[in-house]
């Protein structure tokens, strides 16, 4: 018995935000469309810190918020989820076609990277669309909230633990673009990381499609 009492407990936050972090790395640590896009803007070094920051900041808003009542948004508009699955399909398959057509028409010399967003407004404009207008973030969100209740008065704990990860995985994102910016001198690894870019786009745009 004295033994079983000098052992130290994990406390229900710490225990929390250990699950949220796993949580979080399990369901964000994935190369969907906003990670295509943060890479090629970090490969370009074209406004990358504050896309991240406006990624992070998105996240944060809505983790907690989910946390803090989400599920009854959506359950008080039930036409919220249509509305963002059909327009994630336009916005994916529009951001395919342009990837496409720089892949197919690269741009000549070295401007080839030019092809990424080069204002800070439509740079940040697209991190806000490639977030928001993912039908699959809105899962995520709704699936933590509701294992964040499971944590009683620590569900901030996990929410905070989820958040972690969000960032961990925006910087991963931020410095792997950076580290593999010398291989993109070459007009030809632009060439194909757009080409495959695309293929991700067209390939998320048919898979939110109502079959």
């Amino acid at each position: 018995m004295m033994f079983a009492a000098a052992i130290p407990t994990v406390s229900p936050l710490v225990a929390a935000w250990t699950s949220g972090t796993l949580t979080g790395l399990g369901m964000f640590a994935v190369v969907g469309a906003q990670s295509a896009f943060i890479l090629r803007q970090g490969i370009a070094r074209a406004h990358l810190s504050a896309i991240l920051l406006v990624c992070a900041l998105i996240d944060a808003c809505f983790i907690f918020g989910s946390v803090s009542g989400l599920q009854a948004l959506t359950a008080w508009l039930p036409g919220l989820a249509g509305a963002v699955q059909w327009c994630g399909v336009a916005f994916l398959s529009w951001y395919g076609v342009q990837s496409a057509r720089r892949a197919w028409r690269p741009a000549a010399g070295p401007r080839a990277d030019q092809a990424a967003v080069s204002s800070r407004r439509a740079a940040l404009l697209g991190a806000v669309g490639f977030t928001l207008l993912n039908p699959h973030f809105w899962l995520d969100m709704m699936v933590l909230g509701s294992i964040a209740h499971g944590f009683a008065d620590a569900r901030f704990g996990f929410a905070a633990g989820a958040l972690t990860a969000s960032v961990l995985w925006l910087a991963a994102l931020g410095l792997g673009s950076r580290l593999c910016a010398p291989l993109f001198r070459d007009p030809r690894a632009w060439r194909w990381l757009d080409g495959g870019i695309a293929a991700v786009m067209f390939l998320l745009a048919w898979r939110l499609l109502p079959l």
